[in-house]
């Protein structure tokens, strides 16, 4: 009948110190920005306008735009591809609850392994999820990025400022400038 049994939290098959880092870009001038939103509330604009700061303040260039069918589903084998072909640089986000921010940081650490620099946005209050799933994907240390939660409900002024604050964060996660 079964011949196994599965482990939901994939802790019965993680893989044993597997390290996600790729290469930092040295500058950001004339790099090419992949926006991943996950379809969280906020998330889009949030990226949008942290992209058009990498954009405005460091000569990086938005090629490439896309939503996730779906928020805690890992990043498709397409997408996957079409962002590698895109992108230099990818921004990840929203982590704004316990799925999307275990998915937000596996997909972080699926770029990186494809030697994408991924800059990956969670809420603090889901930091636990978020790292838990990296260790889950052999990446104890994945470096994700932390934003006060929630920010679901912040206001298009408010999603400004935090992308303000995120900026220089982001940056120096996916690029040797601002380090």
């Amino acid at each position: 009948m079964f011949d196994r049994i599965l482990d939901p939290t994939g802790l019965s098959v993680r893989p044993a110190g597997v390290a996600s880092g790729a290469r930092r870009l040295p500058s950001l001038a004339g790099a090419r920005v992949g926006l991943l939103d996950n379809t969280k509330q906020n998330a889009a604009l949030l990226l949008a306008e942290i992209g058009e700061l990498m954009t405005s303040r460091y000569g990086a260039v938005v090629t490439i735009r896309r939503t996730k069918e779906m928020f805690a589903l890992p990043v498709d084998e397409p997408l996957l591809s079409e962002m590698k072909t895109a992108c230099d640089v990818v921004v990840v986000g929203v982590g704004d609850c316990g799925s999307c921010s275990a998915s937000a940081v596996a997909d972080g650490i699926t770029f990186e392994r494809e030697g994408i620099p991924a800059a990956v946005i969670c809420s603090d209050a889901f930091a636990v999820t978020a790292r838990a799933m990296a260790e889950v994907h052999g990446d104890a240390d994945f470096d994700f990025l932390m934003t006060p939660h929630p920010v679901a409900v912040l206001n298009p002024e408010q999603v400004a400022v935090r992308a303000g604050e995120l900026l220089d964060v982001v940056v120096a996660r996916v690029s040797e400038e601002g380090r």
